[in-house]
């Protein structure tokens, strides 16, 4: 691939992935998955932090998902807002042309304890991001923490269910299915 071509970030994870599949991600260096991208090292690093930070696609997901919750109707409650956020993570970033690569992304970070923490830390942030989005929108502070988990659980089980499925089963209505399922299981606690 030329150097000029369109989509650095992506050839960049794409490489990556395959990179981490064949060598194992120990064993592949950020120059390793330049090469392979068809990119030199500082593009790399204008891109990402460091060699896991490709995986994790820096804050884009907070920002979508801050976004998307800022974006519900006003009339909306907390855990609507966050249904909302959920639709948008659907439309954009879990969606079928997307499923193989999140598939191989998740079979890696599964194989590396230190990906799974770098996984952990994300999801924490993805949680205070949609926490502080919500308190945006006058959501009090318990209120905003309990939607945000609750939603992020929600989407734990959407995920784990839409990458055991049909390749064009839809993610949003799958998040909106579980969103309800954990909204119903508190009437039981």
């Amino acid at each position: 691939m030329a150097r000029w071509e369109p989509n650095a970030a992506e050839r960049l994870a794409h490489a990556a992935l395959e990179l981490f599949a064949e060598r194992g991600y120990e064993n592949t260096t950020v120059i390793d998955i330049a090469q392979r991208a068809g990119l030199g090292k500082s593009t790399f690093f204008r891109h990402f932090q460091d060699k896991r930070e490709v995986l994790f696609g820096g804050g884009t997901m907070n920002a979508l998902l801050a976004e998307a919750i800022a974006a519900a109707p006003a009339t909306a409650g907390p855990l609507e807002a966050v249904a909302h956020a959920l639709d948008a993570a659907g439309g954009e970033v879990f969606t079928p042309a997307r499923r193989e690569f999140i598939a191989r992304r998740q079979a890696v970070i599964a194989a590396n304890p230190e990906l799974q923490e770098r996984e952990a830390l994300k999801n924490l942030a993805l949680i205070a991001s949609m926490a502080d989005a919500l308190k945006r929108r006058g959501v009090t502070d318990l209120t905003a923490r309990v939607a945000a988990e609750l939603g992020a659980l929600a989407s734990t089980i959407a995920f784990e269910r839409w990458s055991r499925t049909a390749a064009e089963d839809d993610f949003s209505e799958t998040a909106r299915q579980a969103l309800d399922e954990v909204r119903a299981s508190t009437a039981f606690c």
